[in-house]
């Protein structure tokens, strides 16, 4: 770490700053409007742009289907009689998971559909009828093959994260060792008044999970660089890649189960840091979610005040008019905000809070920012384009950032999130860079930020002049926000300057 470290603060020499409308800026701003209309050339300019973070990806979902596939196959696992879902073996030969991909590669084709929404067309069958079905439904489908392989599928986050010029990801990731513990809860009813009684009882165990946790994570992360190549002269790109942790706590199980989830999860960030938050995950419209909605809030403010150091991003708004009764997308954003929540996941249903208005206002002047995931959105809840929200919470001076979501089941990576902001949503190169840079400010990365005031445009002391300024270097070495800020300014003014490699002239002239 300490020569990685070196090596990261050594290349950090070119000047940080440079006039907005600096003459290599402004070409970049011009060729992204040039290619915006051809889909390959405006894949390719993306490809190789900066992107910082990617503050909303669940390692869970993070998964290609064909990678489960390979998995499975390796297990001696099948498919079901249906070709709907991944099952343990033995089975007859044209069910079984290894020679189908070679012997009948139109029923392996009808497999990668059933457990991802590559093949999802709304409204086909009558048990899958919408997208939402479609992506809840997968994890189930494939469970028993990623079951125990939490490191591949790390191994596989970071080199994604890697191939799309991403230099921090939180990923959504809890422990197995975790899972016992929240699973053996008390069939007991829990309310608000119930809380501090639940948590003297089950701090004790919470806590010893702390050890196993940290153990597991350990195992997990050298089994992924391992298998990337890091330390060696063939490193996967992914090798560079910070990553941090959320623990999810799960809120369509039962109270007390749901408790347990997120206590497991604040004591666990309160130790390890590694793991820099809490969030709260599962379907927002299941029953038992909106039920428990405020019994859920409840347990965040008792926890964030126990553990005032361990910070909070929710699911929020995840919900779409017609996808659950007007009345159920009221306030739940405004609810999450006023619990605590330092990011709002999604946020798609703020239009349709009552007090959408002061939400907004109160997210825009405390810095509470939102997690952007537009492929998610079209798929699962049909909003995108000119319904979704992202120009709202821009309109109304809310920090936003892009992210994945689950980009293995979704069939998309964080340039495909670029290309269809740049195509379906209007962003501009500048637009794009300023989500980019937010995507770090507001990520929960240790450290101070390299801005004054949090805020993109000056920056501390330290670094007034230039990234290689000793007083600079040692900012940064004390910072890893910073770090990763005065990374990406360098690798803007990097990209900037590299601009011909798109050019077809350059590409004429090569042949």
């Amino acid at each position: 770490m300490k020569r990685l470290l070196s090596t990261l603060l050594t290349t950090l020499t070119l000047p940080l700053l440079a006039s907005p409308a600096h003459a290599d800026e402004a070409a970049a701003s011009a060729m992204l409007d040039e290619v915006a209309g051809n889909a390959g050339r405006l894949r390719v300019f993306l490809q190789a742009m900066p992107k910082g973070g990617d503050l909303h990806n669940h390692l869970g979902g993070s998964a290609y289907a064909e990678d489960i596939l390979k998995v499975a196959a390796a297990k001696g696992m099948c498919a079901d009689a249906g070709i709907t879902r991944i099952v343990p073996g033995p089975c007859p030969a044209a069910l079984q998971i290894g020679p189908m991909a070679e012997k009948d590669p139109f029923t392996y084709a009808k497999l990668i559909d059933a457990i991802s929404t590559r093949g999802f067309q709304k409204g086909i069958g009558p048990a899958l009828v919408s997208g939402h079905n479609q992506f809840f439904s997968s994890f189930r489908k494939f469970g028993p093959a990623a079951d125990g392989e939490d490191a591949r599928w790390l191994a596989d986050a970071f080199a994604s994260a890697g191939r799309n010029n991403l230099l921090y990801v939180e990923l959504m990731h809890n422990p197995d060792s975790t899972t016992p513990f929240m699973l053996s809860a008390p069939d007991a009813p829990l309310d608000e008044q119930g809380l501090a009684v639940a948590y003297r009882r089950d701090l004790p165990a919470a806590q010893a999970l702390v050890a196993p946790a940290m153990a597991e994570v350990d195992a997990e992360e050298a089994a992924a660089k391992q298998r990337l190549g890091c330390g060696t002269k063939a490193a996967d790109a992914g090798c560079g890649v910070a990553m941090r942790y959320l623990y999810s706590a799960m809120r369509g199980l039962p109270p007390q189960v749901a408790w347990r989830s997120m206590l497991a999860g604040f004591v666990l960030a309160d130790r390890d840091p590694r793991y820099v938050g809490v969030n709260i995950v599962m379907p927002e419209d299941d029953p038992v979610a909106l039920r428990d909605y405020d019994l859920h809030m409840a347990m965040f403010r008792f926890l964030e005040a126990k553990y005032p150091g361990v910070k909070v991003t929710m699911h929020a708004g995840e919900l779409a008019l017609g996808l659950v009764p007007p009345k159920d997308l009221e306030d739940h954003i405004g609810k999450a905000v006023a619990a605590g929540a330092r990011r709002i996941g999604h946020g798609v249903g703020i239009a349709y809070e009552v007090d959408a208005p002061e939400t907004l206002a109160r997210m825009a002047r405390e810095g509470v920012a939102v997690e952007i995931n537009l492929t998610s959105n079209a798929v699962i809840l049909g909003v995108e384009g000119g319904v979704h929200p992202l120009h709202l919470y821009r309109s109304m001076g809310v920090p936003v950032m892009l992210s994945t979501d689950d980009e293995g089941i979704l069939r998309s990576d964080m340039t495909n999130e670029h290309l269809r902001a740049v195509q379906q949503q209007g962003l501009r190169y500048a637009d794009l860079k300023e989500l980019a840079r937010n995507s770090l400010e507001y990520s929960f990365a240790p450290g101070e930020s390299l801005w004054a005031g949090d805020r993109y445009g000056q920056p501390v002391t330290p670094c007034a002049s230039d990234f290689a300024a000793g007083a600079c270097k040692a900012f940064l070495a004390r910072n890893e926000k910073a770090r990763l800020q005065a990374r990406l300014e360098t690798n803007f003014i990097r990209f900037e300057q590299s601009l011909d490699r798109f050019r077809p002239e350059r590409a004429a002239a090569g042949n």
